[in-house]
């Protein structure tokens, strides 16, 4: 909630002026009033309105230099007339007005124009850019009206004190935690131009490879196209560009070229997906960097954690090598980093970063819980040895042949083990989960549920282990007891209660807790006395990720506690970017891209309520062949075989290319 002055925000109608300020209507959405530290916004113009903060605002100043952000991309892109002409004509009218030279018939064509782009521009950008810029025509006719009748400039028009600072999003854009281009990686892959698609992914994504295999895909979720028939499989054609560029043999795609060695030097603990990242982006920027990892292989929990099935370690060697491609960047593996180190690091590194992940799985919390017992097995240590034997034959091959295994969780990590279980040869494999199936599916992915229960994989939901039973320290079966979810009446989530009289017991050789991981911390000198978060992890401000001590970062799980590799790396990237100047000149600062990807992320892009209109509806969502099932239960080979050509093209044209311009005024 915001006090505004003026907002036609989403269907608002709030009209403060000339109202004592104490009396103003708030808004109802979380539009960027503040936009960072003391400095405050005056205006904030987007793509379903405009809000104004303070009385005096030139928005006639302010609708020009949006109207010019949407030319520069119109001019761009010119793929349809509407959008690429009219581009041209509202920036230019609008100047012309705010200049001190329109007239009354400029206004007629700017109101004509603009709804002729509303109804036939080919893309979203097209169709919305127009509509904060009628909403001034119509909501500040007076101030249009008295540069034109006067024929003189609009307040600001020469002013260079105001700072206009604008953001292209989309909604899916802002739902990806490293808010990649999708729309465009989406278009190189409709236009078969795959490289121009892995660049568009590797501005703000360096594990091309593995994002577009093993993500959770939330920007699915904020897909517009869910509002019209179904949600564009984004994550399958992400992968398609860095595939390209490894089956050909091409070289490594950056961002930009690597700007020389500056001379600076930071430590990184971990060498999963957010110390790969922080490496990746530091050395493009010419910032030297130590990698240390207590694992034999770089890569983290994706190596040792996500299987070959899913993930093909020679895919994400592809993104690892990029890494170490880049001058500067140096590993050290096998390497546990202990208090001492860290002691030193502080003296050697311009800053640290802490990407140490969560390797300590949790308890199930049971009765005679005891991880001594024989088949008590850990998920951490489960997937490692399973991984480490198929992709590097560095520890010995699982046999679960004959065995019962039950597996307690409802996360990623918990579908590895009970699918990595079926390839070990086991003869029943178990999911014990409290909640229900559509809760699980959100944890996970549809596809990974689904594949889960193809193979063999049964699942036994509102359940819990109540107390483990064992015969002379050897786990052989669990009593659980039943639940049911129970409304809640005041209208919150519904409560899991016990059925009482409905406990029942279940025979096991196996017994393996994936239910969440902890951080192990306790490498960090306890002097520094850094500030911890409720769930024991490392706590930062959330925006630059430092923690409570000076030049000490933290990303990834050990900062948030588990979760996906695309949060790990949005994460990591955004901590790498601070720490790219910090290690110049010991300031915290944000890019003012980073501080709009806040604002947008709070005030969220993607309306689910929204009616789509204008597009073709009832396009089939393209679904990617996969390994037949009887195959692929003995087998590491990868479940999805990808988009072919056709399908990818098929699936790609189904974008509706969401574009939007936000802008704000300071």
């Amino acid at each position: 909630m915001s006090k505004v002055l003026f907002s036609t925000w989403q269907g608002e109608c709030i009209d403060n002026r000339g109202k004592p300020m104490e009396e103003w209507e708030e808004s109802a959405f979380k539009v960027p009033g503040s936009y960072e530290g003391d400095k405050n916004s005056k205006i904030f113009i987007g793509w379903d309105g405009l809000v104004v903060f303070e009385e005096g605002v030139d928005v006639v100043k302010a609708a020009t230099v949006y109207a010019a952000q949407y030319q520069e991309y119109s001019e761009a892109c010119g793929r349809c007339a509407p959008g690429r002409w009219g581009g041209r004509i509202l920036y230019d009218t609008f100047d012309k007005i705010a200049r001190g030279e329109g007239t009354q018939a400029d206004v007629e064509h700017l109101k004509e124009i603009s709804k002729t782009m509303q109804l036939t521009s080919k893309c979203e950008i097209g169709r919305t850019v127009p509509k904060p810029l009628l909403d001034v025509l119509e909501h500040f006719e007076a101030d249009v009206t008295k540069l034109i009748e006067n024929q003189e400039k609009s307040p600001d028009y020469d002013n260079e004190e105001i700072n206009y600072i604008a953001k292209v999003t989309a909604p899916c854009m802002d739902a990806c935690p490293d808010h990649v281009d999708i729309p465009a990686y989406i278009e190189g892959v409709r236009d078969l131009q795959m490289i121009d698609s892995l660049k568009a992914t590797k501005q703000t994504m360096p594990l091309a490879h593995t994002c577009g295999r093993v993500c959770p895909h939330p920007c699915e979720d904020a897909c517009r196209r869910e509002n019209l028939d179904e949600a564009i499989s984004i994550m399958e054609l992400k992968r398609i560009g860095a595939d390209f560029e490894t089956d050909h043999g091409l070289d490594f795609n950056y961002p930009y070229p690597a700007k020389p060695l500056n001379g600076k030097k930071v430590a990184i603990v971990g060498a999963g997906p957010a110390g790969l990242t922080a490496a990746y982006y530091l050395g493009l920027e010419g910032v030297a960097s130590d990698v240390f990892d207590a694992l034999p292989v770089p890569g983290g929990e994706v190596s040792v954690g996500v299987p070959e099935y899913r993930m093909p370690y020679h895919r994400y060697q592809k993104d690892i090598e990029a890494v170490e491609n880049l001058e500067g960047v140096t590993f050290h593996l096998n390497t546990p980093v202990t208090a001492d180190m860290l002691r030193k690091f502080e003296k050697e590194y311009d800053a640290i970063l802490l990407a140490s992940g969560t390797r300590l799985s949790k308890k199930v919390r049971a009765k005679n819980e005891d991880p001594s017992m024989e088949g008590y097995w850990p998920a951490i240590p489960f997937l490692d040895q399973i991984n480490l034997n198929v992709k590097w034959n560095l520890a010995e091959p699982v046999d679960l042949r004959g065995k019962t295994i039950v597996c307690v969780g409802g996360g990623f990590t918990s579908m590895d083990v009970v699918r990595c279980s079926i390839r070990a040869g086991a003869e029943r494999v178990i999911m014990i989960y409290r909640r229900d199936e559509k809760t699980i599916i959100r944890n996970t992915s549809y596809e990974e549920y689904h594949e889960a229960v193809e193979e063999g994989v049964e699942f036994i939901f509102h359940s819990a282990i109540e107390e483990i039973i064992d015969k002379n320290g050897k786990i052989e079966k669990l009593k659980m007891n039943k639940f049911e979810l129970v409304p809640d009446p005041n209208g919150g989530r519904a409560q899991l209660v016990k059925i009482e009289g409905a406990d029942y017991e279940l025979e096991c050789d196996y017994l393996i807790p994936a239910v969440s991981q902890d951080a192990d911390l306790s490498y960090i000198p306890e002097e520094w006395e850094l500030e911890m978060t409720s769930w024991n992890t490392l706590k930062t401000d959330g925006k630059t990720y430092q923690t409570s001590r000076k030049g000490i970062f933290a990303a990834g799980d050990c900062e948030y506690g588990p979760m996906t590799i695309v949060n790990a790396v949005g994460q990591a990237k955004r901590a790498a970017s601070v720490m790219s100047r910090y290690v110049h000149d010991g300031k915290l600062t944000l890019l003012d891209e980073e501080i709009m990807e806040d604002h947008l992320n709070r005030l969220k892009v993607y309306n689910k309520n929204e009616k789509v209109q204008g597009w073709v509806a009832g396009l089939p969502r393209e679904v990617s062949e996969k390994l037949p099932t009887e195959y692929r239960k003995s087998r590491q080979d990868e479940v999805n075989l990808g988009f072919t050509q056709e399908q990818a093209v098929n699936e790609a044209s189904r974008c509706m290319r969401c574009y939007y311009i936000a802008m704000v005024a300071v």
